[in-house]
């Protein structure tokens, strides 16, 4: 048994904020991946942090809004009972993988994702509020000449001075650097990271 709380916002089960919990936590936090592959969206939003953890620990999961009437109902069987506020209640990990939605013909149908839970699932992952506030952290607890370090190191990259880093200018300085990154691998920190503007630092 644990008692820090721990873990991101969306994924934190209701019983690490209550500071008591063990492993059931992980089951919850898959409910929550597998919940958000269907729907796009994660089952328990809101605007800050505080939110998030109020709506964990007694938000209603939603499954009349789209695209749940087109999901299975084997599909949102499983969701709901790893999603159980009760960890005793809840599924393990063998029941999870031994519910008919996972086992049946032991094969996912060959149907194409709908595009409004693609459009979700890219809004999803490109909301960056919270890289932005862990920056901000980061940057504060940074000393003087670290701050100067990054600077300089961000005026390297920004070889056109225009206080944006773009994805050439990004490959061509990690190159310069001896970095043997796959341009697959930079083209995903762009997407992650969007545009790294000086004003960060």
């Amino acid at each position: 048994m644990f008692t820090d709380v721990v873990g991101s916002p969306y994924y934190v089960a209701p019983e690490v904020l209550l500071k008591n919990y063990g492993r059931e936590v992980d089951v919850w936090s898959a409910g929550v991946i597998i919940y958000i592959l269907l729907s796009g969206v994660p089952p328990f939003w809101d605007e800050s942090e505080q939110g998030i953890f109020e709506q964990v620990l007694k938000g209603e999961l939603d499954f009349t809004t789209d695209p749940w009437p087109s999901i299975s109902e084997s599909a949102k069987d499983l969701v709901r009972k790893m999603l159980n506020r009760d960890p005793k209640k809840r599924l393990t990990a063998h029941e999870a993988l031994c519910h008919p939605w996972v086992c049946v013909d032991g094969v996912a149908p060959d149907k194409p994702l709908d595009s409004a839970v693609l459009s979700r699932l890219k809004q999803f992952s490109a909301m960056n509020k919270l890289k932005k506030m862990a920056l901000r952290v980061i940057a504060e607890s940074l000393s003087e000449e670290e701050i100067a370090g990054l600077k300089e190191m961000f005026k390297m990259l920004d070889t056109d001075n225009s206080g944006h880093i773009t994805l050439e200018e990004l490959k061509t300085g990690l190159r310069r650097v001896g970095a043997t990154l796959m341009d697959s691998e930079i083209d995903a920190l762009m997407e992650a990271f969007f545009v790294v503007e000086i004003g960060t630092f």
